[in-house]
């Protein structure tokens, strides 16, 4: 037992498991208000949409996790529930991402601190992090826009296809026009994700600047610490020259005091 907390202390989740299994759970969702809750031929179409769009993402995964594996063996044994529960289409294998969550939710338990990890790799945390938020506002977007702008009178934004190609344009903020809503509860959305897009590109400007000053300041680091280190080897040198130099003269007076002493 005391092997195994030892080993459960030295886990360190990864912050894309933790956002493959929201993820999860959010597609898990998807798939409940699809199966359980009355609506319309659109919304449900919307839903299809961004689950398949998840199933993709959770396929690039798989596929990454795979080619960047050492043992490709060992990691189709232990990570084939997640190709299956990726098929699009096929709504009973989603089901099995039940299992990919359990087992993250098993992790986090045996996790002593997920935030120091997550702090430990700032830019996976980020791109994570971005990618979660990505799919979670265009998600939303979508659907709100949908049910909100769906029936009303002059309504532009009837089709799930509308709804998917609006919340991409007004989160990246190009504003073509084409789509726009015309109630007042749209407006508000759209007003939001606005402010969700620029507030999201914003942080991929300072991470992609990030990238570029990081190397500079890593030099920086390394000359500040080679000119500490040859700093600190003169001092050393003087140091040392002192010290030869005192234990000289003091040579010299302990001479000095024995051949007093004779005379």
């Amino acid at each position: 037992m005391k092997l195994k907390g030892r080993w459960a202390n030295n886990i360190q989740l990864s912050p894309f498991e933790l956002v493959m299994m929201l993820l999860s759970l959010f597609s898990v969702v998807l798939i409940l208000c699809m199966a359980l809750l009355p609506m319309d031929k659109e919304t449900r179409k919307l839903l299809f949409f961004i689950d398949t769009s998840i199933c993709c993402i959770f396929l690039i995964n798989f596929f990454v996790g795979l080619l960047r594996s050492d043992n490709k063996s060992l990691f189709l044994k232990e990570h084939w529930i997640d190709f299956v529960a990726s098929i699009p289409a096929i709504e009973p294998l989603r089901f099995a991402r039940l299992f990919q969550i359990l087992r993250v939710i098993r992790l986090l338990r045996m996790s002593r601190s997920i935030l120091g990890s997550l702090l430990k790799q700032r830019r996976q945390t980020t791109l994570a992090s971005l990618l979660l938020a990505m799919v979670t506002i265009v998600a939303f977007a979508s659907v709100l826009i949908l049910l909100v702008e769906n029936g009303e009178p002059g309504a532009n934004i009837k089709t799930a296809e509308d709804a998917i190609w609006w919340s991409l344009v007004t989160i990246s903020t190009v504003g073509y026009g084409d789509f726009y809503p015309v109630t007042t509860v749209g407006h508000v959305i759209g007003g939001l994700v606005i402010l969700c897009g620029v507030s999201f590109f914003g942080v991929i400007s300072g991470y992609m600047a990030s990238l570029f000053v990081a190397p500079d300041e890593q030099e920086n680091l390394e000359n500040q610490r080679q000119a500490f280190k040859h700093q600190l080897d003169d001092v050393l040198q003087r140091m040392e020259h002192n010290q030869q130099q005192m234990l000289q003269e003091i040579t010299a007076l302990k001479q000095q005091l024995t051949a007093q002493q004779h005379k």
